[in-house]
């Protein structure tokens, strides 16, 4: 086995990394301005703890296979982490929104949740580099 694949913490290590990397890249092409600290919030695309999770789970799928208790447990993982990131956070960006509109202020952040079709797009991402680095 490779370096990967022994170490499975490494692949969603660099899947933060690289989320991180292209968070800021986009950032800095919609806004013009390097703001590293934005690339590590939980809002916006891609996301950095959806990334980490699909690709642990990746990763185990590949090294213990689909039937195995640890797959089980970072699926479940997986899936709980992104159905907040679309169905929770979509909530609390509903009343983000209407709490701003009664103070007539931006006091709360209402960027908070990613589209199911974001979220599914970036998770073939994190599949995909998962995969690769496993088998490298």
């Amino acid at each position: 086995m490779n370096f990967f694949a022994e170490n499975l913490l490494i692949i969603p290590l660099i899947s933060f990394i690289v989320t991180v990397i292209i968070k800021g890249i986009l950032i800095k092409i919609n806004t013009g301005k390097i703001e590293i600290s934005k690339s590590l919030w939980s809002w916006g695309m891609p996301s950095v703890h959806s990334a980490v999770v699909v690709s642990l789970a990746t990763a185990m799928a590949w090294k213990h296979w689909i039937l195995s208790d640890e797959f089980a447990l970072a699926i479940t993982m997986t899936v709980i982490i992104i159905y907040d990131a679309i169905n929770v956070r979509y909530e609390a960006w509903l009343h983000a929104t209407a709490i701003n509109k009664i103070l007539w202020t931006e006091k709360f952040k209402e960027l908070l949740w990613h589209l199911p079709s974001e979220a599914f797009a970036w998770s073939i991402v994190w599949v995909v580099v998962a995969t690769v680095l496993y088998h490298l």
